[in-house]
């Protein structure tokens, strides 16, 4: 009895030490499917959004860092991986802002604008510090004349440094000429971890 004992200890003790797999987490919000995945106290959600802009596939993004120290955040963490290995990563915020101010028309920015905050404001628990709801603010401070634009680049995910405690959010634009994404599953690369999520 004594060895089934010490075989059942160690046994709870390899298991113990065996590595944790973080869940993705999928769940539903005003008609948008969101994926969550949690990493050494670091959370990434996001879900598609259904308009296409001047050729982009856009994600909405939100990260929250409950780790013990500063985390690092950009667009370029964000590469979507389709099935035939085929790799699209997202465009860096200033590209994007550019084009949206050269492109974008008006029609863009109400589309944009408008699907972005039901999809932000649809989440009820949802309380970024440091995200979109604070670049809208003061980009309705701009002129008239820088409106629009303003507004727009409200909306990209930017490169950010969130202190422990802080969370942003944005819109991550992905160049696909009009095309889905496709089959296949996001992945975020930081320098600390990589977040994959489940295939779509």
């Amino acid at each position: 009895m004594k060895w089934l004992a010490g075989a059942g200890a160690l046994l709870l003790g390899l298991f113990a030490a065996l590595p944790v797999h973080a869940q993705v987490i999928e769940f539903e919000s005003n008609g948008l499917k969101y994926q969550t995945l949690t990493k050494n106290g670091v959370t990434v959600m996001y879900a598609p959004l259904g308009p296409h802009i001047q050729g982009y596939v856009i994600l909405q993004s939100a990260i929250s860092n409950g780790s013990g120290g500063p985390y690092n955040i950009k667009p370029e963490n964000f590469v979507y991986i389709r099935d035939d290995g085929q790799t699209i990563p997202a465009s860096p915020a200033p590209a994007v802002i550019s084009m949206l101010i050269q492109k974008g028309n008006r029609s863009d920015v109400i589309k944009l604008v408008s699907t972005y905050e039901m999809a932000f404001y649809g989440i009820s628990r949802m309380r970024s510090t440091n995200g979109y709801e604070q670049r809208r603010q003061a980009a309705l401070a701009e002129t008239s004349r820088l409106k629009a634009a303003a507004t727009a680049s409200a909306l990209a995910l930017v490169q950010t440094r969130l202190a422990a405690g802080e969370s942003t959010d944005g819109a991550v634009f992905f160049p696909t000429s009009g095309k889905p994404l496709g089959p296949g599953h996001l992945e975020v690369r930081t320098n600390t971890d990589t977040f994959v999520f489940n295939s779509d």
